[in-house]
């Protein structure tokens, strides 16, 4: 069984990750990916390089993560980089995605963490048998990002602009979990739904 998660930042779908993890799912994990590839000898660096000039690198062959912010989502982006990134990356990740799965058997349950899932359900080369998002209140994720992630205001709301909106993330998901309700109960509703999908597979 394959499972999309994916969630706004800060709303706590990592924590229902690493739930799932505990309960058997086998998490395969799209921001580990796409930092595996712009690693020093990645297999996104020569192509990132190629697109984008010698300062996106670092002086050890590494992802300049700041030039690229600024140049891909900030004051000197210039039309089009998200997208020269976006068609670099992607098509690597699901690759090593595609490797991940491979290794499992038909019986895992199998949660494809994808924090921008809404933003590529089309393009995506992954069928799911289900997608859940985890959604809290944006004031509650940015008080996350200032406090938990050491943000700025503008440099939260800006990360959040730059996702998609919670109702288009809704729109593609049939399971919802709100992180906004008390730990203890949404890990019960996790457990739940684990249930759910372990008696799916254990009938099909």
């Amino acid at each position: 069984m394959r499972i999309g998660l994916t969630g706004g930042i800060a709303a706590g779908k990592s924590t229902v990750s690493s739930r799932f993890a505990k309960l058997g799912a086998v998490i395969i994990d799209y921001d580990a990916l796409a930092h595996r590839i712009v690693e020093p000898g990645g297999e996104a660096i020569a192509q990132i390089a190629e697109a984008f000039g010698p300062d996106a690198l670092l002086s050890d062959g590494s992802l300049n993560r700041s030039w690229m912010a600024d140049h891909v989502f900030g004051a000197h982006a210039k039309p089009g980089a998200r997208e020269r990134l976006d068609a670099i990356e992607h098509p690597l990740i699901y690759q090593l995605a595609a490797q991940q799965e491979r290794s499992c058997s038909p019986s895992d349950i199998i949660i494809h963490d994808v924090p921008l899932l809404a933003e590529v359900i089309d393009s995506i080369p992954f069928n799911f048998d289900h997608i859940i998002t985890v959604e809290a209140p944006v004031c509650m994720r940015l008080e996350r990002m200032i406090e938990e992630r050491g943000m700025s205001p503008e440099q939260a709301e800006g990360r959040i602009r730059h996702q998609s909106s919670e109702s288009e993330r809704r729109a593609i998901a049939d399971i919802i979990i709100d992180s906004a309700q008390p730990m203890e109960r949404m890990m019960a509703q996790v457990d739940d739904i684990y249930r759910g999908f372990r008696s799916q597979v254990h009938a099909s």
